[in-house]
């Protein structure tokens, strides 16, 4: 048997007698054996040294660390490898041991091992931050394979506490591990995680990316095309990607990006060389994930656009109103005094159409919070299903059309874009003419994974001046529809 077979019947045996929820509760999911496989395979190996030192800060049943010690192995300049694994889950370190235990016996390279009972990241904090000086003292390793935690802590959490520098908000434990991994590679040492992809974009990880992507340079990125096979005996749903990053201040001139079906079949894999500078791209860093030349030339017919939503004084906002917090207030039918509750299923082929009875749609009250002047927006679809054809779905919303309120609210399922005065009904359309186009939704897919559309990264895109925007609307209002045909040719008139 092998090595990794070995463990794999292990961890395959652990799974099927440990409760799922106790397992989900430590975010503890269990890497495959093919895809552990694949990690390790995507380890630059030339100019590895004799004895080669590994670390796998989230061990687990020791999967990872066990496909990487295999494929080092079979290589004949390898006479040593010097392993560390951290793992403070007291369900999983008897596994741990037995597995580790058998895989020294069965080496056929000398193999060293350590197993450190403790939480990888408050063991460090001390040298990560330099608090004593001793920061040329910390561990240093040549090669990281690593499949993290995937949990949401506070932000005044120890983890969250002990890297300062990189977290924003409450943070995920996967990106701290990443972050403290880089640290503790040597100089144009490697890493490969297999971790969501929920850090490629957004406010919540721009510290993490700055410094991540700064210290070291993406070399490859794996897609899952089908986000429920990653973690098949788990049944997680989570875009998830594997990475491999290089220990440098110098990025490669391409990123290769490969693609595989799922976590268990990976010999139909598609691979694209990417321009770096289109993939890590801007101020904030985002990490675009483009497959194809398609997805490379949308980045690139935008990224000569220098405004964004928020230099032409325009912003996308979320909802006022959530509605199970508010039931006292809310109506089924108007009354003295209510404004109209405008909900994302009001949202149908670019107009709003207003009522449809299927939610309370009035809402009465006094606080301000929950009310918006009564003026033109173009409305967006907050969240979508994963398998709709647009991401970017949105109405045109006119005050004129109901002038019988001053002021209306919106749903908290349901995002708004407005500016500093009233929009123009031009702008409107003009937006409209954007975020309803092909290549704009083509834009937010690669920018950000999920089924949520965030109006920060809204507003951060690339977007035309002003008057061009206006124009684009005046070309949608004379005689065109709202379909999508109709903005992609105004779009590619004006672009």
């Amino acid at each position: 048997m092998s090595l990794i077979d070995f463990v794999a019947t292990a961890t395959s045996n652990y799974i099927e007698q440990m409760p799922k929820a106790q397992r989900k509760s430590y975010g503890q999911f269990f890497t495959s054996c093919e895809t552990a496989q694949f990690m390790a395979r995507l380890f630059d190996l030339d100019s590895i040294p004799s004895t080669v030192s590994i670390l796998d800060p989230g061990a687990g049943s020791g999967m990872l660390a066990t496909a990487l010690i295999e494929r080092l192995a079979q290589m004949p300049k390898v006479t040593a490898i010097d392993l560390v694994c951290y793992e403070n889950d007291p369900q999983v370190l008897p596994l741990l041991h037995a597995n580790l235990a058998w895989v020294k016996e069965h080496c056929s390279t000398q193999l060293n091992y350590q197993i450190i009972a403790d939480n990888y990241l408050l063991s460090q904090a001390a040298t990560y931050n330099d608090e004593l000086g001793l920061e040329a003292d910390a561990p240093k390793f040549d090669l990281v394979i690593g499949n993290p935690p995937y949990c949401k802590i506070s932000k005044d959490a120890p983890e969250a506490r002990a890297l300062p520098d990189v977290c924003y908000g409450a943070p995920n434990l996967y990106f701290l591990f990443a972050a403290m991994s880089l640290f503790n590679l040597k100089t144009a040492g490697e890493l490969v995680y297999i971790i969501p992809r929920s850090w490629t974009s957004g406010a919540y990880f721009e510290r993490f990316r700055a410094k991540f992507l700064t210290q070291g340079a993406l070399e490859h990125i794996h897609l899952f095309l089908s986000r429920d096979k990653v973690f098949t005996q788990e049944s997680v749903l989570q875009e998830t990607v594997i990475i491999k990053v290089k220990k440098t201040t110098e990025p490669p001139k391409y990123i290769t990006v490969s693609t595989s079906q799922s976590n268990s079949d990976f010999s139909e894999l598609t691979s694209f060389q990417a321009p770096y500078h289109t993939v890590v791209h801007g101020p904030a860093n985002y990490v675009y994930l483009v497959t194809n030349d398609t997805d490379v030339q949308t980045l690139e017919q935008l990224s000569h656009l220098k405004d964004t939503l928020t230099t032409l004084g325009l912003k996308m906002r979320t909802g006022l109103t959530v509605d199970y917090r508010n039931q006292a207030a809310l109506r089924d039918h108007a009354e003295l005094h209510a404004v109209p509750l405008f909900y994302a299923h009001h949202l149908k082929k670019g107009q709003v159409q207003f009522q449809l009875g299927k939610e309370p749609e009035y809402l009465v009250t006094t606080q301000k919070g929950l009310l918006q002047k009564n003026s033109n927006y173009l409305f967006v679809k907050r969240f979508t299903a994963k398998e709709e054809p647009r991401r970017l779905q949105c109405a045109i919303y006119l005050a004129r059309n109901f002038p019988q309120f001053t002021h209306i609210s919106t749903d908290n399922k349901l995002n708004f874009i407005c500016g500093q005065d009233e929009l123009s009904e031009d702008v409107v359309y003009g937006l409209y003419v954007l975020f309803n186009s092909t290549l704009y939704d083509r834009y937010y897919r690669l920018l950000n994974g999920s089924t949520q559309v965030n109006a920060t990264e809204i507003n951060a895109m690339p977007v035309p001046p002003l008057k061009t925007i206006a124009a684009m609307g005046e070309a949608l209002m004379q005689g065109h529809d709202l379909y999508e045909a109709a903005c992609d040719q105004i779009l590619q008139r004006f672009l």
